[in-house]
Formats: C-alpha cells, structure tokens, sequence
C-alpha cells in the first residue's frame, strides 16, 4: 500500500511541479516520490482547481455520504414495508 503524505507536502510539491523549472522525473526523485505519485497528484490538483473534468474530494465525500443516507433510507423502507405487511395480516376481515 502506498504510504500517505500530507497534505501540505503534496500542494509544496505540486506548486514546484507547476512551477515548469525541472523535469517531473527530476522534481519527483528530488522530493522522493514516484513520477507516476507526482503525475497522479498534478491531475487531482487540477480537477480540485476546476483546470480539469472530474470529481473533486468535497463532491466525492458529499456523493459518499448521499450513498450512504440512501441506503439506510431504503432499509428503513424495507422494515416499514413488511411492518406493514405483517399487521395487515392480523387485521379480522371485514
């Protein structure tokens, strides 16, 4: 698994990266990451500054946390659903 780095290293090296002032290679080795780490964190920055198409984390967590709202909703559903199919087999015909 990949080892996390702040937050604030990675806008420090993005902002160098954008900078244009060395290969990405040498920018990544110098900072001691991958290039692959370092291309993977410009193209986040750029879909986070709405350079680039994507989801960003803010609308990625909100779309998680609707996900997860949904679910419990449709369970809650599902119990109120046979909750009532239950009783209405108890009710005395009329």
């Amino acid at each position: 698994m990949a080892k996390p780095y702040p937050e604030e290293f990675r806008h420090d090296v993005v902002s160098v990266a954008r900078k244009h002032e060395a290969p990405l290679a040498q920018i990544a080795k110098d900072f001691g990451i991958s290039e692959g780490t370092l291309n993977n964190w410009l193209k986040r920055a750029d879909v986070e500054d709405g350079v680039r198409p994507g989801v960003t984390r803010v609308d990625a967590a909100e779309l998680r946390e609707l996900k997860k709202r949904n679910r419990l909703l449709e369970q809650e559903n599902e119990i109120l659903r046979r909750a009532a199919a239950f009783f209405a087999r108890e009710l005395p015909p009329k």
